[in-house]
């Protein structure tokens, strides 16, 4: 029978493949990987001694990750943490517009759906300015607007103003989608991670299935994007109203947890 490190690695470079590939057709190569995960070591294992309770010294260090102490020196003592791997926690102005404008009912349809907005400067109801608003006084909604039309978000025209799909991937700017495949690939990755390890029973279920044409995957992914709509606008509804909620009623001690909820779609040719 497989040890579990031989079994975590082997099912972790499974997971590490598409990862490679996209590395590798973006010219990190393996050198610069190597020498960057040392960090995404030692920053696990600060984690893990952390939670044991023990003290991070050289040796515990060295010990946990295989990292040489000489590194383990130069990497902790003269440079910055690294965060390079870890979501911003705090959400963009755009994307808590984003938020509100598909759960607050002001700003839905009578079927529930985003519907376009009046530029309106007066700041009447309704108005895209009025949306900007009420979440910050800081920020001009021209400005807000400016930066959720370069998103590709959103678009305006003698309408108003347009919320594109559900507004939650911007369609332009490499770093933009950088960071948001970092984001959601980190989030479900570390709740597969805990539920594997014992440590969480967070939702991280999937439907598969196989022998199936093209066009069958096809239009199962058709079907996988009307799910997602059906499911997005309660849970945006609910997080819109917790937020609200713990805005005012609890202490600024008791707002520090994140949460995100998102699915996904995969298709290709079974190898031979």
């Amino acid at each position: 029978m497989s040890s579990k490190p031989t079994i975590v690695l082997a099912r972790v470079l499974r997971v590490m493949q598409p990862l490679v590939r996209l590395l590798v057709r973006n010219g990190v190569t393996y050198p610069a990987l190597a020498a960057a995960l040392k960090r995404s070591f030692l920053d696990a294992a600060r984690a893990e001694l952390d939670e044991r309770g023990m003290p991070p010294t050289d040796s515990a260090l060295t010990l946990l990750t295989g990292v040489h102490r000489r590194d383990v020196r130069t990497l902790t003592r003269n440079a910055a943490p690294d965060t390079s791997g870890t979501p911003a926690a705090p959400r963009s102005l755009p994307s808590e517009v984003i938020g509100r404008w598909l759960s607050d009912p002001t700003y839905l349809d009578s079927k529930g759906a985003a519907r376009t907005l009046p530029r309106d400067g007066t700041g009447l109801p309704g108005s895209f300015d009025a949306l900007v608003a009420a979440l910050s006084s800081d920020v001009r909604p021209r400005a807000v607007l400016d930066e959720m039309l370069r998103l590709g978000v959103a678009t305006e025209d003698d309408a108003g103003v347009h919320l594109v799909g559900s507004g939650f991937t911007p369609q332009g700017g490499f770093e933009e989608l950088a960071a948001l495949f970092a984001a959601n690939l980190h989030d479900h990755a570390a709740a597969a991670a805990g539920n594997l390890h014992g440590a969480s029973h967070f939702l991280e279920q999937s439907v598969f299935v196989d022998e199936i044409s093209a066009d069958s995957a096809q239009r199962l992914h058709k079907v996988s994007v009307q799910a997602w709509k059906l499911a997005l606008r309660p849970v945006m509804r609910e997080a819109q109203a917790r937020f609200d909620r713990d805005a005012t009623s609890a202490l600024p001690t008791d707002r520090q947890h994140r949460a995100r909820f998102g699915v996904f779609f995969y298709s290709e040719k079974t190898k031979d």
